[in-house]
């Protein structure tokens, strides 16, 4: 699924189910500027999606491509020990929050080594989560360790701070521990973009529209389970639902917009009720119209529909 800045679907790829991740992005990208004429794209994508091969198709394209990508701080040396090692000062973009409504806080800083560019984003909030669960598990462990008991050696949460003393005996590894605290409440874009560090940084966090819209596809508008055996029938079956939730977006936009308040799951059910019956009477012919539930009444006026009036005759 591709989506705009804004969270709007733009088109939507199929693939079959054992194609790697990282191989998708240069055709979709290559597919995109062809089909909507682009002669500027930045594409912003997890690290799952992206490998260096991958960087380097962008980078050597006519015009390069740019790109925001998260990258993994724990495997790579570089971003492990130049980026996350830097001094560079932070700059707040959003503060602490002063209620549950407020955006997450954030800092970001920039940091270049040699041509490549690194934006570091940090959030308090999470920084504080990372470390009362980190010490948690600890304690967990402790407590287990001191019983003897072995069996949560096998927790890939617990072992990472577990470490071999002589046969068959485990101890707490005091190092792992304090270095898993670098990277508490941190992650790490390279970006070959112009942009500032705080847009990089909010422009990457607006991924989870994404993951939103996968759920909404698979949930709300249930397009699962997919009982088909060709691939055309499959991929018509997915772009039906790719149209559904452009018209979902759209309604929503325009509901914000016209500052309407609603729940989804009330507007579909208000909409599913609304009904018109026609009806004969002494050799006239009416038609009656439902009542109007109060959620499809906000979306019908967002949306700019006349509704007819609850009864007319033909």
């Amino acid at each position: 699924m591709a989506v705009d800045v804004e969270g709007y679907p733009i088109c939507c790829e199929m693939w079959p189910g054992n194609t790697a991740d990282v191989t998708t992005l240069v055709p979709i990208v290559k597919r995109m500027r062809e089909r909507f004429r682009l002669r500027e794209i930045t594409v912003v994508a997890d690290r799952g999606m992206v490998s260096q091969k991958t960087l380097e198709a962008f980078e050597a394209s006519d015009p390069p491509v740019g790109y925001i990508i998260g990258v993994r701080m724990r495997r790579q040396k570089e971003v492990n020990l130049s980026v996350l090692g830097s001094e560079n000062p932070w700059f707040e973009s959003v503060p602490e929050r002063s209620n549950a409504k407020d955006p997450a806080p954030l800092k970001v800083k920039e940091v270049w080594v040699e041509n490549r560019r690194y934006i570091v984003c940090l959030n308090e909030e999470e920084r504080r989560k990372d470390a009362h669960d980190r010490e948690a598990i600890v304690a967990h462990l402790k407590e287990q360790l001191r019983r003897g008991d072995k069996s949560l050696v096998g927790n890939k949460g617990y072992r990472r701070f577990l470490k071999v003393e002589g046969k068959d005996h485990f101890a707490l590894d005091e190092e792992q521990i304090e270095a898993d605290a670098r990277y508490d409440g941190l992650w790490v874009l390279r970006t070959n973009t112009v942009y500032n560090a705080e847009t990089v940084a909010h422009v990457y966090k607006n991924l989870w529209t994404v993951e939103a819209i996968f759920r909404t596809t698979k949930s709300i508008l249930e397009t699962r389970p997919i009982y088909h055996r060709w691939n055309e029938t499959i991929c018509g079956h997915v772009f039906c639902s790719f149209l559904a939730l452009l018209l979902k977006h759209d309604l929503e936009s325009r509901m914000r917009e016209a500052g309407l308040q609603w729940e989804w799951a009330e507007v579909i059910r208000g909409l599913d009720n609304l009904h018109q019956v026609e009806a004969n009477f002494q050799g006239r012919s009416f038609l009656f119209r439902s009542q109007l539930h109060p959620h499809a009444s906000a979306a019908i006026r967002a949306a700019g529909v006349a509704l007819p009036p609850t009864l007319r005759e033909l």
